[in-house]
């Protein structure tokens, strides 16, 4: 009965750990605002103002807090990994007769027979667990901070509404400006500190994921 109620708080525990499903706009990944420009100069008549003019050098890349960059999604891993675990132990105890100053006892006038114990011992287990996954798009970030050493910190988000649910891809890391091309991209394999979230939520993420009860069951706290 005992353990009966300690696998019943158990799981009314683990029912209290279920996570919820995220949220759009997260503060975390919201758009920055550009730093504030300067106000415009007073017109002068001459025909170059330094207000809007731009570099004769700049390529329209990212470079300031504000500025948008596209990231290009090319995320291919893969993993696999096995083990196996075998214990044997065997142990076999013999006890002779007893003799009393040199003579077997009896019971009913019958020689006391001699015991004889058998004990074994077995495990085998075997576990196997191949994984691959593949993600491929693109999505448009926008620069956060600008570090003293020229490193962009860049953060976005996108959501995918759909008739069975909601898909997001998030995507948080540092780029360097000499990575970025000159069509303002950069790939997802050029990210330092990368953080890439491909998850969503609804109908069709519900089905394919496991009940909290069932993850019990399979999980190292089940005692059987």
């Amino acid at each position: 009965m005992k353990q009966l109620l300690v696998i019943f708080a158990a799981t009314l525990m683990l029912g209290g750990c279920v996570s919820t499903s995220p949220k759009p706009d997260s503060p975390h990944f919201a758009p920055v605002r550009p730093q504030a420009m300067q106000a415009p100069r007073e017109v002068t008549g001459s025909i170059f103002n330094a207000a809007t003019s731009n570099s004769l050098y700049g390529d329209g890349r990212a470079h300031r807090v504000g500025d948008i960059i596209t990231v290009v999604l090319q995320e291919s891993t893969s993993s696999s990994k096995s083990n196996k675990t075998t214990v044997d132990k065997s142990n076999s105890q013999t006890l002779a007769s007893p003799t009393v100053f040199g003579i077997q006892p009896t019971v009913f006038g019958k020689p006391l027979s001699v015991s004889t114990g058998d004990s074994n011992t077995a495990f085998d287990g075997e576990g196997k667990s191949d994984m691959s996954n593949s993600l491929d798009g693109n999505i448009t970030v926008t620069v956060h901070d600008v570090m003293p050493n020229g490193l962009m910190i860049v953060k976005g988000e996108k959501w995918l509404t759909l008739n069975q649910g909601d898909e997001y891809i998030r995507v948080s890391g540092m780029i360097r400006p000499q990575d970025i091309s000159t069509s303002n991209t950069v790939y997802s394999t050029q990210l330092a500190d990368a953080r890439i979230t491909y998850s969503g939520s609804g109908a069709l993420n519900d089905s394919n994921s496991m009940g909290w009860l069932s993850k019990f069951f399979i999980g190292p706290l089940w005692p059987f």
